[in-house]
């Protein structure tokens, strides 16, 4: 797939309108279109990276803006007292759908273990 075939990436050039909850330069935030809880919002980088496996020296410091996001998230949603779960997936075995570096902040509910 190419970036311009990639929907992360035409929401980031805002080539596809979407509501975006916030955006650095870094990255943006959106609710998840199937919602796996009551909050599921996506932290998504605008650099194209197909996978957290393909992280390098050169971009690992967008996780840490990713966590930082996502973090202000969970408190702009209320959720940050109650828990909440991030989750990064990694290839399309792990259920990764768009291969696109995000993750994934579920919420809202009482989850349950390890998954």
């Amino acid at each position: 797939m190419t970036n311009s075939e990639c929907l992360f990436c035409q929401f980031s050039n805002n080539e596809i309108s979407t509501d975006k909850i916030f955006e650095n330069e870094h990255c943006f935030v959106i609710r998840d279109i199937e919602p796996q809880a009551p909050i599921h919002l996506l932290v998504i980088s605008k650099k194209h990276i197909p996978r957290l496996s393909e992280m390098n020296s050169t971009n690992i410091l967008l996780i840490s803006h990713m966590a930082s996001q996502a973090s202000e998230a969970a408190e702009k949603f209320g959720i940050t007292s109650s828990g909440y779960r991030i989750l990064i997936n990694n290839g399309p075995d792990a259920g990764m759908t768009i291969a696109h570096l995000h993750m994934h902040i579920l919420g809202g509910k009482k989850l349950g273990a390890g998954g």
